[in-house]
């Protein structure tokens, strides 16, 4: 059986673009408003000019590889004067999912932190699939018990996983376990096996009758009335059939546990509370963050509620005395909504479901203390009032053991329903807001083998702020070790890096078994930070020239510090030097790359590290254009490639100053296992000419094989051969020469 080896390219990064969206035309404000508009305008622009600065430059892990690139998908304000610019990524123009990242910039203009779903793919690709869309619409239905509906899918690069991979995303509808779905499935491309997938139906349970007599805000007037709210934009609640209730009058509902026009009065009432509470305590605008929300349905039949993505829909309990849409479950539903709209979306496997579910639960424990409502106590119970299937809660977030839901963190979380694996985070939850002995009437709260004495909690309007910044920097692939680093990130931010603040969400975390991540905050007064860019963040040259770029820096927290600059990645023969080598964190130095004549010509990703009480990198791409006889050979021991461990002898060939007649050019090349190659010849003005792929047809004999090449000769200049893997044709250079004729 032939093999065939997985080539990489260790050196080849595009340069990186930075393509923000398009931004709609701005209402002219009235006359002597103008100044006033640009001042409340600057901070964010700041921040976003600042995001963008740092994912062009490439900083820390926001380096991109071989044809990608990332877009500008939202600015979302948060508590603190901070903004979350998001950014999605493509290769070679299709979508990555898996790709996103986060910039946190402040109002001044200053890089706060960045981070990365998934590291710079360094594997070229093809983007051409061997299964057609039908068959993997086919595969995708498979993962529903039955399927109602799907979509045309989508190509896409997965960079789930321990390496990209290209895929189609079809989007299926219908029941999976009883229960309505909407699953995303990715079908490897290649092999047509299912890579990974996700359902946007998250569901849930709920508790209470209804909330006592209320003011609900809704649209109307005169005897023509809705329930829509007409100052909180999305939101309404309506049947099964997505048709918002009207009357004749703006009084609904009797009060009645069966009523469906009582059980929106619930429903509307919750999500406005919650609404209000992201903006008073948390500092975001509406659900989604951008002053939008989602409808309502009731009188589902089924002993159930979910979020599907688009609206949230509510049942009853199993007795059919009461419907689910009191505070916590509601604010629950839209919770999902939260975690879907904020960077990342909902992600995929287990650990991020649980993280998912445990949102919906933190969000329904906020709603209930914001609002404070006699009638549902503020507790940290999950369904505790519709006592669902007559076991009272289904969740504790003081102890999830009550339930049989874990209370630490372990690996097996990966593997745990996603119900259960809320659990950690929701106990985390209970000891940052109230503490592991909160007294006060609230229960105590254990504390994971290894972890503190004792946590005292904070109060759950801090909890919630520090759990909001988190989700703001939440990528696709967040697992609990994630969140760990970035509520730490967001304390430091919110509160200083020497606040108990951030000694409390750290003792949390620590309480729960979740591992110290590397480069999180120390929580002490000795945590200084910079920030750093470079402008310009690429640059083209001929071999033997040099390239410059400046690289500044800022001062993010605690005081001033030395930074002392380097760089790596350079091609071979190629120098770089900082002038000053060393700066204090707010000043600029110059970086000089110089290259020889000798250089090799290619696409080089150079990272420039600043070193000082913490390390940073930026990434500059150098390009350097052929020389005569230039000659590098790529290898990438990640995979253990050893088909062409040596090149032989160089390039020959028969031209000769500016001769017409054919060219031939001979390579030897010797394997360690015998493998195809695929030869290519590029002339003068970009035309590639097929070239002989003669060679080994499998890997049980070894040696030394001949390839040859031959093409006429059309015009003087720069001839390029280029040594390609023969099935991995989109791979990178093995090896190249470039001759001049």
């Amino acid at each position: 059986m032939r093999r065939r080896a997985l080539l990489t390219v260790t050196a080849a990064v595009a340069m990186i673009a930075v393509v923000a969206p398009a931004t709609p035309a701005a209402a002219k404000p009235p006359p002597g408003s103008q100044d006033k508009v640009q001042a409340l305008a600057d901070p964010a622009q700041r921040a976003t000019s600042a995001a963008d600065q740092a994912v062009a430059s490439g900083v820390d892990n926001l380096r991109v590889g071989l044809s990608e690139t990332y877009k500008r998908t939202g600015v979302t304000a948060g508590a603190g004067g901070l903004y979350y610019v998001t950014y999605d990524r493509t290769y070679k123009g299709l979508p990555m999912v898996g790709g996103d990242a986060v910039v946190v910039a402040d109002a001044s203009g200053r890089v706060r932190d960045t981070t990365a779903a998934a590291p710079a793919t360094l594997v070229s690709l093809s983007t051409t699939p061997a299964i057609t869309a039908e068959a993997a619409t086919a595969t995708a239905k498979t993962k529903l018990a039955r399927a109602d509906d799907s979509s045309a899918p989508r190509l896409v690069v997965l960079a789930w996983g321990a390496k990209p991979r290209l895929a189609w995303e079809a989007v299926v509808s219908g029941v999976a376990d009883g229960k309505p779905s909407i699953q995303h499935v990715f079908v490897d491309a290649r092999t047509g096996e299912v890579a990974d997938s996700y359902d946007d139906v998250r569901a849930g349970t709920g508790s209470g009758y209804y909330n006592g007599s209320v003011t609900i805000s809704t649209s109307g007037s005169g005897s023509s009335f809705s329930m829509a709210d007409s100052t909180r934009s999305g939101l309404r609640c309506g049947g099964q059939n997505g048709s918002t209730y009207t009357g004749t009058d703006d009084a609904w509902g009797n009060g009645g546990g069966t009523n469906l026009e009582t059980a929106c009065v619930d429903a509307l009432y919750a999500v406005q509370k919650e609404w209000d509470m992201l903006g008073a305590w948390l500092g975001r605008n509406g659900i989604n963050g951008s002053g939008g929300g989602y409808p309502a349905r009731v009188g589902l039949n089924d002993v159930n509620a979910y979020w599907n993505g688009s609206y949230t829909n509510f049942g009853h309990s199993q007795d059919n005395a009461r419907q689910a849409t009191p505070i916590d479950v509601v604010a629950h539903e839209f919770g999902h909504a939260i975690f879907q709209t904020t960077p990342g979306g909902a992600g995929s496997g287990n650990e991020n479901g649980g993280m998912n579910e445990s949102t919906g639960d933190i969000f329904g424990a906020l709603t209930e203390a914001y609002t404070n409502n006699p009638n549902d106590p503020p507790d940290y119970q999950v369904g505790e009032e519709v006592d669902l299937v007559g076991d009272g809660p289904i969740r504790y977030m003081y102890q999830p053991s009550l339930a049989g839901d874990p209370n630490c963190w372990s690996s097996s979380i990966p593997s745990t329903e996603v119900h259960a694996a809320a659990g950690p985070l929701n106990h985390w939850f209970y000891l940052l807001a109230e503490g592991s002995a909160p007294g006060g009437g609230k229960p105590n709260s254990p504390i994971c083998s290894g972890g503190p004495a004792s946590v005292t909690g904070l109060g759950i309007q801090k909890a919630g702020r520090i759990f909001m910044g988190a989700l703001q920097r939440k990528t696709s692939s967040w697992r609990y070790a994630n969140a760990r680093l970035a509520s730490l990130q967001a304390a430091v931010e919110l509160y200083g890096a020497a606040s108990v603040e951030c000694s409390t969400t750290k003792a949390a975390w620590n309480a729960i078994s979740v591992p110290v991540q590397s480069g999180e905050p120390t929580c002490s007064s000795s945590s200084n930070d910079f920030s750093i860019a470079l402008s310009p963040t690429a640059g083209t040259v001929t071999a033997g020239a040099s390239a410059t770029s400046t690289v500044s820096t800022a001062t993010t927290a605690g005081s001033a510090q030395t930074v002392t600059f380097s760089a790596s990645g350079l091609p071979a023969t190629a120098t770089a030097s900082f002038s000053p080598a060393s700066v204090t964190s707010g000043s600029s130095s110059t970086l000089t790359i110089a290259t020889t004549a000798s250089t090799p010509p290619g696409t080089y990703p150079i990272t420039v590290t600043g070193t000082g009480a913490v390390v940073h990198t930026a990434t500059y791409t150098l390009t350097v254009s052929g020389t005569s006889g230039g000659r590098t050979f790529r290898n990438d021991t990640n995979y253990n490639i050893n088909d062409l461990s040596t090149i032989n002898s160089p390039i020959t060939s028969t031209a000769s100053g500016n001769a017409v007649s054919p060219v031939t050019v001979v390579v030897t090349a010797s394997h360690t296992c015998a493998e195809d190659l695929r030869i290519r010849l590029r002339g003068p003005n970009g035309t590639y000419y097929t070239l002989d792929t003669s060679g080994g047809s499998s890997c049980t004999s070894y040696g030394t094989r001949t390839y040859t090449a031959s093409v006429s000769q059309v015009a003087a200049g720069t001839w390029t051969l280029e040594i390609r893997d023969d099935y991995f044709i989109d791979t990178g250079f093995l090896d190249w020469w470039t001759i001049t004729v």
